[in-house]
């Protein structure tokens, strides 16, 4: 897919491609959450539409940040999979994570607190480990 970028600039750049807070949250629900089928990131808390979930779980596949197949034993259902690209976005998220406790803690969930809590204890750590089970994920896939 041809993206028509605004400027040269790193932070714009990246924006085009997920700097709408939909695409984030759906990147979220794959990473944090396991979510991989449409009916599941449209019970997300956030409530997001159909139409604007279909068009951003599209957008995500043509920018090669998440992959799309269908389930084997049901062909109707389709599956969406973080690829390489996606998951090599774990450090940035882990830093909205991280910035949000500290500067929102009254608006974060009790399940995000304690994983932001869990990060702190050893980030270096935690972001390597996590990187490398969310490749496996991808290798078994």
């Amino acid at each position: 897919m041809e993206i028509n970028f605004r400027s040269s600039c790193p932070i714009s750049s990246a924006l085009d491609i997920i700097g709408d807070k939909w695409s984030l949250l759906i990147i979220r629900d794959m990473m944090f959450f396991g979510k991989k089928t449409f009916s599941e990131f449209a019970g997300s808390y956030e409530k997001i539409a159909t139409n604007i979930l279909a068009a951003r779980l599209a957008g995500l596949e043509q920018t090669g940040l998440i992959s799309k197949s269908k389930l084997p034993e049901n062909k109707k259902t389709n599956i969406y999979a973080l690829t390489q690209t996606g998951i090599d976005y774990l450090p940035v998220l882990i830093e909205v994570i991280l910035w949000s406790e500290v500067h929102l803690a009254t608006h974060i969930s009790k399940e995000m607190k304690q994983l932001a809590v869990k990060i702190r204890k050893d980030k270096a750590g935690f972001t390597k480990a996590y990187h490398q089970k969310l490749l496996a994920e991808l290798k078994a896939k």
